[in-house]
């Protein structure tokens, strides 16, 4: 069985940070590129950052660049995504899934180039 399984959400005060934890379960991460999605609530779906399979590449969404991280650890399995300055607008569902085809700069933020999403874990960004 294929799965994806999202962890490390929780409250944290503005301008704090998380790790967030993507683990592949059933299947090998390596020859997939990896999106992290976020959805606030009455609102769509968000591609927030991907990274490819290799890591040679890594996209962001303008509103986390320079305070978000996509990394890889093949070896453990796992998609991490690094926030800092945490902002009220980052709360949201945080999801992972594999891109159906390499992504590209352009393709990163559409949920349609993915699949295998994961269940999602909570971000609240509150003081």
């Amino acid at each position: 069985q294929v799965q994806l399984v999202e962890s490390g959400g929780g409250l944290v005060q503005p301008g704090g940070s998380l790790t967030l934890s993507c683990a592949a379960l059933g299947f090998t991460l390596d020859y997939y590129d990896i999106g992290w999605f976020r959805q606030a609530p009455g609102k769509e779906r968000e591609g927030v950052a991907s990274i490819s399979s290799g890591e040679s590449s890594t996209y962001y969404v303008d509103s986390v660049k320079g305070r978000f991280t996509i990394s890889r650890n093949n070896v453990k399995n796992t998609v991490y995504l690094q926030m800092n300055s945490l902002k009220p607008e980052d709360t949201a569902v945080y999801y992972c899934a594999t891109g159906r085809l390499v992504i590209t700069p352009v393709t990163m933020t559409d949920p349609l180039m993915y699949e295998n999403w994961g269940q999602g874990t909570q971000v609240t960004v509150s003081s």
